[in-house]
């Protein structure tokens, strides 16, 4: 593997308003209180006030109070639709997604998991033999990702970055967080890796839910076009016959794209 912190800066970084209020802000805290000790309750409480914001910011995947966010394609793209599937590959789901794609003839964009590919390679490189997108989604999916430090970050996405191009022999440009959770170091790190930050549109909850149809109806109900949709090979809920919600909601749900007129692309595909 290469050095996972010694990564040349491949896109400029500018923090959001946001980020440049919030350091604007603890600049002004120290002096301020040197000068007027007694305004520290006020600028105690303005401090507080600006990590619960942006603490709520990370909280909330579609936000992009922190940082670019793909959260639709590109206005540009018209009549698109990008579907997208996290946390595998997965030995026994992937390969049935798979075949349900192939049947369709559309294509999708897999976030996958670092630790994943090194344990089904074979998988990996199956993906984008049937003309699939393989893109970064984290090294280990780690729940407590957004609690990272910068270094521990920028080493989780850069590993996942190492394995998928050592695998497939194409590197990721999107990166998705675990849970779509983050913090304000992230879009920094991914400024230095030349990763941009996609979550979604709409999702299923997939992972927690074991009702087909509430997944779909969740997934259609005012899909339009430019709509980036999140399903689910890895950690897949099941129905009561056990057999993986992806697989009984999929084919509903190409069906009901093509219907709309609508052509299913990867999301590398609207760069």
């Amino acid at each position: 593997m290469s050095g996972f912190t010694r990564i040349p800066l491949s896109r400029s970084w500018q923090p959001t308003k946001l980020l440049q209020a919030s350091l604007a802000a603890h600049a002004a805290a120290v002096p301020l209180l040197a000068a007027q000790p007694g305004l520290w309750p006020w600028v105690a409480g303005a401090i507080v006030a600006d990590h619960a914001v942006l603490t709520a910011s990370g909280l909330c995947p579609r936000s992009s109070l922190l940082g670019p966010n793909w959260t639709r394609l590109p206005c540009t793209v018209v009549n698109k639709i990008a579907i997208t599937i996290d946390d595998g590959p997965d030995p026994e789901v992937t390969p049935r997604v798979l075949d349900i794609l192939d049947q369709f003839k559309v294509v999708v964009t897999f976030f996958c998991i670092g630790k994943r590919i090194i344990a089904e390679p074979l998988l990996a490189r199956e993906i984008l033999r049937r003309g699939h997108a393989i893109e970064n989604h984290s090294y280990r999916h780690l729940h407590y990702f957004s609690l990272l430090g910068p270094r521990a970050m920028a080493t989780e996405i850069a590993q996942a970055q190492d394995i998928i191009e050592s695998t497939i022999g194409a590197a990721p440009l999107f990166f998705r967080a675990p849970a779509g959770l983050r913090n304000p170091f992230l879009d920094r790190v991914l400024a230095h890796q030349g990763l941009k930050l996609a979550s979604w549109t709409r999702r299923g909850f997939d992972t927690v839910t074991n009702q087909p149809a509430k997944v779909l109806t969740r997934l259609v109900t005012g899909m339009r076009s430019g709509d980036i949709l999140l399903l689910h090979d890895g950690h897949a809920a099941r129905t009561s016959d056990n057999v993986p919600i992806i697989v009984q909601v999929l084919p509903a749900l190409l069906q009901k794209i093509s219907a709309m007129a609508q052509v299913p692309i990867l999301l590398r595909a609207a760069l």
